[in-house]
Order: structure tokens, then C-alpha cells, then sequence
């Protein structure tokens, strides 16, 4: 039986079709979930992806964190169900208070869209299991607001529990403090990223494969163990 992995669409989003189409590539069912829904349809995961929910409205993000289907979303992630947020998904968490900090407008004050080198920081992840930490991969980046800051006692905070999921390497593209690309919740079942990992799981529309290991670390959790 195939995982099952929900991608949410909002009014606005842009990369929901990429984000199933991510989830199939790497051997999962995708199930889309509609902003609307008030149920997760018994998923074995979510993804909320990038785009403009709600226009944008507010701050990003702001006003998808009350959609009717974050309420399950919220609810289970604290159960422990695996939840990725990409790009304007991580605004969602953030807003939804399922991961610290916040995602500010960029500190070049432009969209930056580009490929851009990435190093993982931590390999334990629900969705970064496929990675060793260290390694650096090279995955597109497409924001105007995607600068993560928090005060310092939280960046402290979660740099020693180990929460920094991915950090930039080489030039900083939006200001992060840091450099921090990505983040988990202590549980490690919530992650939040501003680089677009589905547009980076195939040869022709990407320009790495690099992305696919996101997608691949959640779908290990569910094959069955074999004897030896």
C-alpha cells in the first residue's frame, strides 16, 4: 500500500501541481487537500507548498494559518504527523506557530529567484533522513520575503536543540540570520524551508536531482521492515 502524502492548495498557490508531482516521482500516492477541507483525509503526511496564499494579504502566510484544513493540520502535526512547509508553506508554519521565528522581506529588498547552494544540517529529520549532514546540495530558491529571523535567545535555542535543518552556503540570498534555510520543530516531524525542493527532482525541469531526497526520507518511514 502506497504512502499517502496531502498537498494542500490555498487560493494563490503556484506550486501545489509541482509539489504532488514531487511526491509521485519519489514513489508516494499524492493526495490533494483543498484550503477548505476539514479533514486530512488519512494521510500519512502533509505538504503545504510555496506560492501567495490569500494574495499575501496581512504578512505571508497570515491569514492561510486560519483556512479550515489547518486545523486538522495543526492538531496532527502535534500528534506527530511529518509536515512540510515550502517557501510560503514554511510562512504558514510559522504563522501557525508550529515552528519559531518568522519570514521577513528579503534585506536586498528584491525576489530573488535562483539555484542555490544548500548545506544540511541536520539528517534526522522526518523529510531529511535521505541526506547525510554536511552534505551540500543545490535546490532553487523563488521568494521576496523569505528572510528567517527570530530574537536571539530563540536562534540560540534552537541551534543548540539542532533544529536548523538547512542552512544557505556560500552568499546569503534574503538576509537570514544565520544563513538558515530551513527548520524543524524539537519532534523533527515539522520542517520548514524557503528553497523549493520539487523543482528539483528531475533532470529535465531541474537543475539538480538534489531536491527528491526530501520526498524520499518521509516515504522510508513507511516500507515495511524486512527479516533478514
Amino acid at each position: 500500500m502506497s504512502t499517502r502524502i496531502g498537498v494542500v492548495t490555498f487560493p494563490g498557490s503556484l506550486d501545489d501541481r509541482d509539489a504532488r508531482r514531487a511526491v509521485e516521482i519519489a514513489g508516494g500516492e499524492a493526495v490533494a487537500l483543498w484550503h477548505a477541507d476539514t479533514d486530512l483525509g488519512g494521510v500519512d503526511a502533509v505538504v503545504l507548498p510555496g506560492g501567495f496564499s490569500y494574495g499575501d494579504y496581512l504578512r505571508c502566510g497570515a491569514i492561510a494559518r486560519f483556512a479550515p484544513i489547518m486545523t486538522p493540520v495543526i492538531e496532527a502535526a502535534r500528534d506527530g504527523l511529518p509536515v512540510l512547509g515550502i517557501c510560503n508553506g514554511f510562512q504558514v508554519l510559522c504563522e501557525s506557530h508550529l515552528l519559531p521565528g518568522a519570514l521577513v522581506r528579503n534585506d536586498r529588498r528584491k525576489f530573488v529567484c535562483r539555484d542555490q547552494p544548500l548545506r544540511i544540517e541536520n539528517a534526522g529529520t522526518a523529510w531529511t533522513s535521505a541526506y547525510s549532514a554536511g552534505q551540500e546540495i543545490v535546490i532553487p530558491i523563488k521568494n521576496g520575503e523569505g528572510g528567517f529571523v527570530a530574537d536571539e535567545a530563540t536562534l540560540d535555542r534552537i541551534e543548540a536543540g539542532g533544529q536548523v535543518v538547512v542552512r544557505y552556503a556560500g552568499d546569503n540570498p534574503n538576509g537570514s540570520y544565520r544563513d538558515i534555510a530551513g527548520i524543524c520543530n524539537e519532534a523533527g516531524n515539522v520542517v520548514g524551508l524557503m528553497p523549493h525542493p520539487e523543482h528539483a527532482v528531475e533532470e529535465l525541469c531541474g537543475p539538480t536531482t538534489d531536491g527528491l531526497g526530501f520526498f524520499a526520507s518521509l516515504l522510508r518511514q513507511f516500507v515495511p521492515a524486512t527479516s533478514p
